[in-house]
């Protein structure tokens, strides 16, 4: 087992911008829910503000929507005592506008990747980042 440390800012951004999948959890009440909590990764994009991803209609789009206070999380791990992880912290932001809708789509998809087709029910939404923290572990 290794020390535990506080994520310094600069390695929080690095860890958000180069992350490969990042988990959101969202939670809702009410309308036939549980209450359960409900973790999904995704592939997302970042600008050092939001998160940026696009999904189908489905339960996490459905209780976002019911519930727009989500978690975001990435990690990366070497071995079992060295690891990096960021917790955030945001609101769910549905992006309908077509010039909103294309700048989230760049910043998914990067120059010179190509934006895949997406069908016309396809969401595309932020998430607005509001805080963030992080850990890492090495060995002792």
């Amino acid at each position: 087992m290794g020390v535990i440390h506080v994520l310094p800012p600069t390695d929080i951004e690095t860890l958000l911008r180069t992350a490969l999948v990042g988990r959101i959890a969202c939670c809702a009440h009410g309308d036939g829910e549980d209450g359960r909590p409900y973790v999904v990764p995704l592939a997302y994009g970042y600008d050092g503000d939001a998160v940026y991803a696009h999904s189908g209609l489905g339960r996490k789009i459905r209780l976002m929507r019911a519930q727009p206070l989500v978690t975001f999380e990435v990690d990366r791990a070497e071995a079992d005592d060295r690891w990096r992880s960021v917790i955030a912290e945001g609101v769910y932001d549905e992006l309908t506008d077509a010039v909103a809708r294309e700048r989230a789509l760049r910043v998914i998809y990067p120059p010179p990747r190509e934006v895949p087709p997406l069908g016309p029910e396809t969401v595309v939404y932020r998430i607005q980042l509001t805080a963030k923290s992080g850990r890492y572990e090495i060995p002792g």
